[in-house]
């Protein structure tokens, strides 16, 4: 099926600033708050939030096949459960309603005003109920630096990396969206030189800038999916910041890996951007470094050049952008860890969610975490205040932002933005 919601040529009568992240041809989804307290499925246009629920009832979903309440809820599982075709359907309907030579909605004033709100009239929720999350580690770079500052540069990757994407299962109940603070939390440390634990405040609080992406439906118990099938089961992505308490981790981890250090909480952006609005964006993986497995081996472009960023705002004062990174540099795309998730036959669900790991680059100036950035604390990071970070202080915010960009069109997925109070 054609994907006709891509079209560089399309514009669309809303107005628009030329450097919005969310042009006509990206209509992600999410789900929002009204003025009038009804929370909906809803798409966004520039400044627009659309509810899909109103313009469903209104009937401008005419000839697809959709249930009379699949926009009426609070979470975007059942259609995301529809699948791959219902995606596109729907996608496709909303940017040929939108477009510049259908003003049907337009000139209908009171359905214009049923279906939009401008963006300050909306508050936006968790876009899905995350049922199981995982998370992976799948930058070689950054596996490579972290291996290179906790053993050394000649074994810092472990013996299965290169033959496996590494991954765990996280706790989902603490995923939220952008915009919620979140508090530093307290824990067991080993302060140095110490010989017993203490309790309290994590000292060395840290972001991880990575993508997560949402899954449907996609096997049954025992079924595993083929790498090169995969991407038929992801609906789409998120930015997410998958906060972590260095010194917790660096005492529990061992023999289980991440725990509390990890599960305290997790950022997304709210809108879900989905895989068909990043079509034009694909481009190869990085060449593997051993031999691959066969179930493994993908065929085609699999990653998908997303610039990524993250800036510091101090309480009270600007942002500084601390790293400059791209989702392409990620060495197992997201087919890979999807198939390797599923091959042993564990089942994948609507709403489901699988975080990249964190995102580095070749570059100092690209490494994903604070633990890199400043090199565990040995080379801090000056801010734009004349500050300066080893890792995140209480009340400062973290923002990511992401988009892709061609000479025809830029896909955007907003903000993902967190302020880090005080522990209790």
């Amino acid at each position: 099926m054609p994907i006709t919601a891509n079209d560089p040529n399309r514009k669309t009568w809303l107005p628009l600033n030329k450097d919005t992240d969310f042009p006509i041809q990206n209509i992600p989804f999410g789900v929002f708050l009204t003025r009038d307290d009804i929370i909906t499925v809803g798409t966004r246009i520039g400044d627009f939030a659309i509810d899909l629920g109103a313009l469903h009832q209104l009937g401008y979903f005419k000839g697809i096949e959709l249930t009379d309440d699949i926009f009426l809820q609070d979470t975007l599982n059942d259609f995301i459960s529809d699948g791959q075709k219902t995606w596109r359907l729907v996608r496709n309907r909303i940017a040929d309603i939108f477009d510049e030579k259908n003003t049907a909605l337009k000139d209908n004033t009171s359905h214009y005003d049923r279906v939009i709100f401008t963006m300050d009239e909306v508050e936006m929720q968790l876009p899905v109920q995350v049922g199981d999350y995982t998370d992976f580690y799948s930058s070689k770079e950054h596996a490579t630096n972290v291996g290179s500052m906790f053993r050394d540069a000649e074994n810092a990757l472990m013996p299965n990396w290169l033959h496996i994407p590494v991954g765990y299962h996280g706790r989902s109940s603490s995923i939220i969206p952008s915009g919620i603070n979140v508090r530093r939390p307290n824990g067991q440390t080993l302060p140095e030189g110490a010989e017993n634990p203490t309790f309290g405040p994590s000292k060395l609080i840290d972001f991880e800038l990575e993508m997560a992406f949402i899954t449907t439906d996609a096997n049954d118990l025992g079924e595993p999916i083929p790498v090169n099938q995969a991407e038929e089961y992801i609906f789409g992505l998120v930015l997410f910041n998958d906060w972590s308490a260095r010194d917790i981790q660096k005492w529990e981890y061992v023999p289980l890996g991440p725990f509390l250090a990890k599960n305290f909480a997790s950022t997304i952006s709210p809108w879900i951007v989905t895989l068909d609005a990043l079509q034009p964006f694909k481009v190869e993986s990085p060449n593997p470094v051993k031999e691959l497995l066969p179930y493994l081996k993908s065929n085609g472009k699999k990653s998908y050049d997303i610039h990524l960023e993250v800036f510091i705002t101090p309480e009270k004062s600007t942002p500084t952008k601390v790293s400059s990174s791209n989702f392409k540099y990620m060495y197992w795309n997201m087919s890979q860890q999807l198939a390797h998730h599923t091959s042993n036959g564990c089942p994948v669900k609507s709403g489901d969610m699988m975080g990249s790991g964190t995102i580095s680059g070749p570059t100092p100036d690209s490494y994903g975490s604070m633990l890199e950035l400043s090199w565990n604390g040995q080379k801090p990071i000056k801010l734009n205040d004349g500050t300066e970070r080893k890792f995140i202080n209480d009340n400062d915010t973290v923002t990511f932002l992401g988009f892709c960009q061609n000479k025809n069109v830029r896909i955007g997925f907003g903000e993902c933005s967190t302020k880090i109070l005080p522990a209790l």
